[in-house]
């Protein structure tokens, strides 16, 4: 769950101290790993489960992760992540065998029930989801960063590695379109993930490592739960789109130079032990944070003890490969190898997530059986473009598959990955009944063409007609929260009904939330017939006008133009005025951090229709009393409804 004794990196004496603990870690590792020290004679899974804490009548974000642990400090199962509104819990590592899958989620049931107990009175929830439908992009500001050494450190060597900019971009493009900027990678933390492990021999780490490669995209495209990030529908997947473009320090050059990001799927195929991966990121990627690393590995080595390589794991967890190879040591005291699938999304339900770990594990040990060195089949160039199609289409995916063969998610899910899992799960001797519960629920949810990425892309879709955006996210995710509790896979939810929400009060919330973002604007020196005709042609009141710069400067309104056009008609003729000549010259404006409830106060106060929300002089969108009376409609309604029941 993440080394927490880190800083940052003070001075080059430091730097240097941490780089030779950390080259003297690749010698032992390399040590043990010729010398035969680490297990091999067992197979073990283990998991981590992170989730999200929303309001209890909200499901807005509760940035309450330090009060939730302080109701929790006798659990050492549970811990921070990189925002306050996360947490995260650790399975115990199972032998992989008999009933070990059942186990598991009993566990992963048993302290969600308990988290949830624990912060009752806090008036929160957990959630699992890939992505939290009710995140804003204000929520991702570093005051909401968890307080903890690790995270501190963590973002402020990211953001020393800006060079040409200051500033993080996300472009994503589904249904919808984002376009946004942020002032540091936070908007990582939009990411929820299910991470599940599996140990492997050093002997056969390789094959079983290519093998994750090739499974990640169809384990991805049936699992996929992660479509909408601040209102917009994007890729099925979008966290992997996310969490790169969030930590993406690199820019633009007039040179072809590859430069890789620190969050990636990989570049080849692995050909020799685990040792290539942590050379080629050593290599690759900067040091960004320091562990307090005490322990001489080689040392150790020579004294015959086994070492934590700590600066090795330090290194490791800041660089974010998909399926992430993983040193620990087991309770024997014996070293160990493990692979760490990190594709997985948090949610739909437990039973979910259990049945994508299920599947992954039967599948990596069947197709090892069935292929053993999965390269002679494949070329890495298919697996990192299945992986990259997978998360922007999920279980609409259609890949190439082994031999060169071309095969849809559905297809290739059912026919092929299903019997080679469940192969895999009884050579391991997993319990018939619960290969039959989990592998059931893959079958299904491709049978039915019905994932937690196909279900929230419908269901809000289906919401957004009838309301606003903002209370179908709300609703959206008070389903999620309602289902969960009821344990159905998702395959079988029902489409969520506005009436879902026992309150719904926006007057709280922030005119972000609420405003036209679609905006159509017009330059100071146009003409006022294009004026004219635009609003006549979109049904708009207002207009914004930016200068060339693309500064916001003035409105027009239907008023204004209707003042115009009437003193131009009584004076017998048409003068050729231009935009600045009628504008507002200094409107009101609100920032968009702004609520609802002074927005209206504001428009009452000063007798207006429209506010433009602006913010360090730049147009984010504007709100009018179109969006009040939506709301207020919406809400009386709900009124009614209430009354009539």
């Amino acid at each position: 769950m993440g080394e927490q004794k880190v800083s940052i990196l003070s001075d080059k004496k430091q730097m240097h101290k941490f780089v030779r603990n950390l080259l003297r870690d690749v010698e032992a590792l390399e040590y043990m790993l010729e010398n035969d020290w680490f297990e091999n004679d067992i197979i073990r899974i283990g998991a981590e489960q992170e989730m999200c804490l929303v309001d209890n009548e909200t499901y807005q974000p509760a940035c309450l992760a330090m009060e939730a642990l302080a109701k929790m400090e006798d659990l050492d199962w549970v811990e921070t992540e990189l925002a306050k509104f996360n947490l995260e819990i650790g399975a115990t590592p199972l032998e992989f065998k008999g009933k070990c899958l059942r186990k598991m989620e009993k566990e992963i049931r048993s302290n969600l029930s308990t988290i949830s107990e624990r912060i009752k009175d806090l008036d929160a929830e957990i959630i699992l989801t890939g992505i939290l439908p009710t995140l804003r992009k204000y929520d991702m500001g570093l005051h909401n960063l968890t307080p903890k050494k690790r995270y501190f450190a963590l973002m402020e060597a990211i953001n020393k590695q800006l060079v040409k900019r200051n500033t993080y971009e996300v472009r994503l493009q589904g249904v919808d379109e984002l376009l946004v900027e942020h002032d540091s990678p936070m908007i990582e933390a939009c990411n929820t993930s299910f991470q599940v492990h599996l140990q492997v021999s050093p002997d056969n780490f390789t094959d079983y490592y290519n093998i994750s490669q090739v499974l990640a995209a169809p384990v991805m495209a049936i699992a996929a739960n992660s479509p909408l990030v601040f209102g917009k529908r994007l890729w099925h997947e979008s966290r992997i789109a996310l969490f790169q473009q969030s930590l993406d320090t690199r820019t633009t050059h007039d040179h072809l130079r590859e430069r890789s990001p620190r969050v990636s799927f990989g570049n080849d195929w692995l050909r020799g032990s685990l040792l290539e991966i942590y050379k080629e990121d050593i290599a690759r990627f900067r040091v960004l944070i320091s562990g307090d690393v005490e322990e001489d590995s080689y040392r150790m080595i020579e004294k015959g003890e086994v070492p934590k390589l700590r600066a090795l794991q330090v290194h490791n967890s800041t660089v974010y490969r998909w399926n992430r190879p993983c040193y620990g040591i087991s309770e024997n005291g014996k070293p160990h190898l493990r692979i760490e699938n990190r594709v997985l999304p948090s949610g739909p339900t437990v039973q979910d997530e259990m049945a994508n770990a299920a599947f992954w594990l039967g599948a990596m040990i069947g197709m090892y059986d069935k292929y053993g060195d999965v390269t002679e089949y494949m070329s890495f160039a298919d697996a990192r473009d299945n992986f990259g199609k997978a998360a922007k289409y999920g279980i609409d995916t259609k890949f190439t598959w082994i031999n060169d063969k071309k095969i849809t998610a559905v297809d290739l899910i059912i026919k092929k990955l299903i019997p080679i899992a469940e192969k895999g799960l009884k050579k391991m001797k997993v319990n018939k009944k619960d290969i039959k519960r989990y592998m059931d629920v893959i079958r299904k949810r491709a049978q039915k063409h019905m994932n937690g990425a196909r279900w929230l892309l419908r269901a809000y879709t289906q919401l957004k007609e009838v309301t606003t955006d903002n209370e179908a996210l709300t609703t959206l995710t008070a389903a999620i929260v309602k289902n969960q509790k009821n344990g159905k896979p998702v395959h079988e939810w029902e489409m969520p009904e506005l009436n879902l929400l026992k309150k719904y009060r926006p007057s709280k919330l922030r005119v972000e939330e609420f405003m036209e973002r679609d905006l159509f604007t017009v330059e100071p020196d146009d003409i006022i017939e294009l004026v004219a005709d635009m609003m006549d042609w979109r049904k708009i009141r207002y207009t914004p006008v930016e200068n060339d710069k693309g500064e916001f400067v003035g409105l027009i309104s239907s008023r204004l133009l209707l003042r115009y056009f009437t003193q131009q008609y009584k004076g017998g003729k048409i003068k050729n005025a231009l935009v600045r000549d009628i504008m507002i010259k200094d409107p009101i404006t609100i920032s968009p951090d702004t609520s609802l409830s002074d927005a209206l106060a504001i428009m009452k106060e000063h007798k207006i229709g429209s506010l433009p929300v602006v913010k360090d002089g730049e147009l984010m969108g504007i709100i009018t009393e179109n969006q009040f009376l939506r709301v207020t409609g919406r809400l009386m309604r709900r009124l009614e409804e209430e009354e009539n029941s």
